[in-house]
């Protein structure tokens, strides 16, 4: 990669202009960087005379949030582009638009979302988009599917599954999820009150060996082509659409890690709630966000098995009877990996708004405990509860103790 440089505003301005048939040639550029990731520079270069604006978005070669000291390949930014580009063909209401992909400098070009909201801003901010997590639910539920064994030949399969070798990132996934919040590490960073819960969970056997079979899972089954950081972070929304970004993290792993992350999320605004608003408010809209997961899980799971039933290509896997068994499964583990999310967002390296936004530090503890303890009980519980509303029966009853 030789031609590879770490770009500057001017940089971005004189890239989309030059290298990218979108602008007139006449445009009145500016350019901005506003990125506030770890892993990446992000972009925006506007014209001021028409208003069209584009993202760019470049691979850095090491963790920003650590420094040099954390090197990374760049690779990561083909990786994302050839996933987003590929669930943009399986999904192309619910992905963001790839414009362009400069693998020399690790450059990502692609639409500008800017009508858009961060979905976690947008939860932060208490907004009710009532057909996101449909939206999230659909693009789960076909982005996995035509990426796995269930409607790919074997040979195109383990072809993919090659392309999107990602070990990189994966280990970052691997320690940040399912081992540094479960020991002593100088990586986890939390609130000092939380002290004798961290103790708990790090010497809880039963918990570790739960979180010990997700782990296994996650590296071991090749499932289907993933995202692999879905996060509301990752999404983009309005009254109307629901783009996913950010797919850097993407390689083939486990069905149930996708759609155990994002309602993990969600289950981090709602454990945030009491800190972020008004009594009243807080127990209204965490009933909005129980909703949402619930239309995530159903609309995910309707779709699946429409799927299945319907695009099986390996008569294997046509049967009616496997093909409820492989479904509950993913749910299974959906809500397992749910539980990993809450419990390393709170105790791990990487923070989210949702609860560090809370001003008032026992306050925030309290919400942060609340995290903590609904991150056990749907780790260590995930296999007894049948459906969804068992879930959220769960998630009601641990908020009112």
């Amino acid at each position: 990669m030789t031609d590879y440089r770490i770009f500057n505003e001017t940089d971005a301005l004189n890239y989309a202009r030059q290298e990218v048939e979108f602008f007139a040639a006449d445009a009145d550029l500016v350019s901005n960087e506003f990125g506030d990731g770890n892993l990446n520079l992000v972009f925006k270069v506007v014209d001021q005379k028409s208003g069209r604006s584009l993202i760019l978005k470049q691979a850095l070669p090491y963790a920003r949030c650590v420094g040099e000291s954390w090197p990374l390949s760049t690779d990561r930014a083909r990786i994302e582009a050839e996933v987003l580009m590929l669930h943009e063909k399986i999904c192309p209401q619910h992905t963001v638009h790839i414009v362009k992909f400069d693998r020399d400098l690790s450059l990502i070009v692609m639409e500008d979302l800017s009508d858009h909201l961060i979905w976690r801003s947008a939860l932060i901010q208490r907004k009710e988009l009532p057909l996101a997590g449909q939206h999230i639910g659909t693009y789960l539920a076909k982005t996995l599917f035509f990426t796995s064994d269930y409607y790919l030949d074997p040979q195109q399969k383990k072809a993919k599954v090659a392309q999107f070798i990602n070990p990189e990132l994966c280990l970052i996934t691997e320690d940040l999820f399912f081992t540094d919040p479960y020991r002593q590490h100088e990586r986890n960073n939390y609130n000092p009150l939380l002290e004798s819960e961290v103790q708990k969970i790090q010497s809880d056997p039963h918990l570790q060996a739960k979180v010990a079979l997700l782990k296994y899972k996650f590296l071991n089954q090749a499932q289907a082509l993933l995202h692999g950081d879905v996060h509301s972070g990752s999404v983009f929304v309005n009254e109307s659409s629901t783009k996913v970004i950010d797919a850097e993290f993407g390689f083939y792993g486990p069905i149930a890690f996708d759609v155990g992350s994002v309602i993990g999320n969600l289950l981090l605004n709602y454990a945030g709630q009491p800190g972020l608003s008004e009594t009243h408010v807080a127990q209204v809209y965490r009933q909005y966000l129980l909703d949402q997961i619930r239309q995530i899980w159903f609309t995910f799971a309707a779709e699946f098995a429409r799927l299945m039933a319907a695009e099986t290509t390996d008569v294997a896997f046509q049967v009616a009877e496997y093909q409820q068994l492989a479904l509950q499964q993913i749910f299974v583990d959906a809500i397992g990996y749910a539980g990993t999310e809450l419990i390393r967002r709170t105790i791990g390296l990487a923070h989210v708004a949702d609860l560090d936004n809370i001003e008032s530090t026992e306050q925030r503890a309290e919400c942060e405990l609340g995290a903590l303890k609904l991150g056990q009980a749907l780790i260590k519980n995930a296999s007894e509860l049948d459906d969804i509303e068992a879930v959220i029966q769960c998630i009601e009853k641990l908020a009112a103790s």
